[in-house]
């Protein structure tokens, strides 16, 4: 019986270390990042990455949000509706430019995997006369690169065509099935093969046409980065495994998949999609990296389309910070 006391001591001790254990993994639970994209199969790393738990072993629970048009993701994210944006870069130049809002590009991420599309009565660029280009906004990214296209043909919005901005590729491609008045649009995977599939028509690539061009990728307000600069490394690295695991091979029967279910099409346009996606120079970029050429080109197009600058377009500087990028690799290298 003299025992007793020190049993009950052992058994308090080993109740209190007990007790500290639920505490600490209260303490480690999964920080939540709101993620903003547009529903394209450019931005399928992500869906990749959360089926696979690859944010949740960094420490990231991702809410993935899809926006209807390039307004409410811009204005969302100067609001703090969200932190995290992977959408056309050129939309975070424009919330600079335009907005005055202080956000910062921090990856790349693919070419936009766009293709100039119009109806089945066009034959020719001049068809498009007289007709509505439909767009998601008209004075950025897509709807730019759009406009270069039928100004190297000779036709000048406001005089030849009518711009229409009507929201993201889904809604361009509903619009240009009701009314034979939308001629034309930009449209990119997995719709731009749905669109063929329609009746739709392929009058080029952009990057063929107009060459290298940084399209998708993610950029976050700038006072966000720097309070939180440890977590968007991690979100960073996470990304970049979850790009690594969308392109290898053994990966693509669950990417199609995800395609198909979360796109709603069918798994013949899935497939085909997957095969452009892992196309050099055309799909995604291998680890998100930024395509400072491009970049340039971007800043060129909206110097020229848009006359922005005074028509000489900025050095880049001011729109990126790759540091973020720079420390998110090397966190891969130390695993």
């Amino acid at each position: 019986m003299g025992i007793a006391p020190r049993v009950v001591t052992i058994l308090s001790l080993t109740f209190t270390a007990a007790l500290s254990v639920p505490t600490a993994a209260i303490a480690q639970q999964p920080t939540v990042l709101r993620v903003n994209t547009f529903p394209t199969a450019s931005y399928s790393p992500i869906l990749v990455g959360i089926a696979n738990g690859v944010f949740e072993k960094r420490g990231m629970k991702v809410e993935l949000q899809f926006t209807p048009n390039s307004d409410v993701q811009r204005e969302g994210l100067a609001k703090g509706a969200f932190e995290i944006v992977h959408a056309a870069v050129d939309n975070a130049v424009a919330m600079v430019e335009m907005a005055h809002e202080d956000v910062v590009i921090v990856t790349g991420g693919d070419t936009g995997m766009n293709e100039f599309m119009v109806r089945p009565e066009i034959k020719s660029i001049a068809d498009i006369r007289g007709k509505n280009l439909v767009v998601d906004a008209p004075n950025t990214a897509y709807g730019l690169l759009a406009r270069k296209i039928l100004k190297n043909a000779g036709l000048v919005d406001g005089r030849d065509y009518t711009l229409k901005p009507i929201g993201g590729t889904p809604l361009r491609i509903e619009a240009m099935e009701k009314s034979p008045e939308n001629a034309a649009a930009m449209l990119n995977p997995p719709f731009s093969f749905s669109a063929k599939d329609k009746g739709l028509k392929s009058f080029g690539r952009a990057v063929d046409l107009l060459g290298p061009y940084q399209a998708g990728g993610a950029f976050v307000m700038r006072k966000w980065a720097s309070a939180n600069g440890p977590l968007l490394e991690r979100y960073i690295a996470a990304y970049i495994e979850s790009v690594r695991m969308t392109m290898a091979p053994e990966s693509r029967a669950q990417v199609v998949s995800l395609i198909s279910t979360r796109f709603k099409q069918d798994q013949k346009v899935a497939e085909r999609t997957y095969e452009v996606l892992v196309e050099p120079r055309f799909g995604l970029a291998p680890d998100a990296k930024f395509d400072m050429d491009g970049f340039r080109a971007v800043l060129a197009l909206r110097a020229e389309i848009e006359g922005q600058w005074g028509g000489k377009p900025p050095a880049p500087d001011k729109y990126i910070d790759l540091g973020y990028y720079e420390r998110a690799m090397k966190l891969l290298e130390r695993r």
